[in-house]
């Protein structure tokens, strides 16, 4: 591992499959020390991205790296000291839980040192463990993977769509587990559709569509460049003039109860109301990622279009894993 080199970096990545573009050379650094989040609806490019940083597939033009090293020509090094979320369908049914974990760890050459935190966390008992895992059901399945990716402390963890299947209780306990992955230095890669959870626990995100990143910021930042909304009630008949306000517009008339979309400082809206004494009540909503995030794939107002969706289980080109 480089100690200078960002943890994940792309550099014009490109990967086709025949006249289909999944992924239109793309630009990404992951610094080190973060929780990076990875965002897209179903065919954007997030899995095509993850199978290229795991040397799965080979890029059509431009490369990948981790800590440096070619993820496809320099596989080995770059993957020395990663943990990758193995889909739950793809573990190997006739084993036990503790049979695979064993191997995984034995794979990695690492000792399983937060093996047993994982387990209390996620709520994976010895009974469960010494079954077979074509007894397990889809969320049990969920919790060993996480389990086998994570219990070596990897310097880097790539987790595509890691809470999938898990109950909102066992989901906070594990968010915690990867807030205190990051404070001691780990750098998490995820992909997720549970938005809620990329913002409680992601410092940075990109966003892709169609293939190409169309946003990457901190998260705070992101939010500061788009619209809160405020809801004023008054007394009476709303005042006119709110419309004319900097950086203000009226989205919404209710009786007395106005809509308003927020751009920039909330300074201008508050000299207003301060002005007035027929003020009931001000609601003032931080924009959420959410919102942000539809508003990339909202084609009226972006223009982005519709993602051209590859389903997971397409036919993949025969291409030969690198050494």
């Amino acid at each position: 591992m480089s100690s200078d080199a960002p943890a994940i970096s792309t550099t014009n990545l490109t990967k086709r499959y025949g006249a289909v573009t999944a992924l239109d050379g793309i630009d990404l650094v992951v610094p080190g020390g973060v929780t990076y989040g990875f965002l897209g609806p179903n065919g954007a490019g997030k899995t095509t991205t993850i199978r290229l940083l795991m040397g799965f597939v080979r890029p059509t033009s431009g490369a990948a790296r981790i800590w440096g090293h070619d993820c496809w020509h320099d596989g080995v090094r770059a993957r020395a000291d990663l943990g990758f979320l193995v889909p739950a369908d793809a573990l190997y049914p006739d084993m036990t839980g503790y049979a695979l974990l064993d191997y995984m760890a034995a794979l990695s050459r690492k000792p399983p040192v937060l093996r047993p935190r994982l387990l209390e966390a996620l709520e994976l008992g010895q009974d469960a463990l010494n079954r077979r895992l074509n007894t397990y059901s889809k969320g049990m399945k969920q919790k060993l993977a996480l389990t086998a990716a994570i219990q070596t402390n990897p310097a880097l963890l790539v987790l595509d769509e890691p809470t999938d299947g898990l109950d909102p209780l066992i989901q906070r306990s594990f968010e915690s587990m990867l807030s205190d992955l990051r404070g001691s230095g780990s750098t998490i890669f995820m992909s997720s559709h549970d938005l809620a959870e990329v913002e409680r626990t992601c410092e940075r995100v990109a966003i892709i569509s169609d293939g190409r990143i169309v946003a990457e910021e901190t998260i705070d930042d992101l939010k500061r460049l788009h619209h809160r909304v405020a809801e004023v009630i008054f007394a009476g008949e709303p005042p006119a003039g709110l419309d004319r306000l900097a950086g203000i517009d009226v989205t919404g008339r209710d009786g007395n109860r106005v809509v308003l979309s927020l751009e920039g400082s909330v300074m201008p809206l508050l000299r207003f109301l301060a002005d007035r004494d027929d003020v009931v009540d001000l609601l003032l909503s931080p924009p959420r990622l959410e919102d942000i995030f539809l508003g990339y794939y909202d084609t009226s107002a972006n223009g982005l279009g519709k993602s051209q969706a590859i389903p997971v289980t397409a036919a993949i080109p025969k291409e030969s894993i690198p050494r």
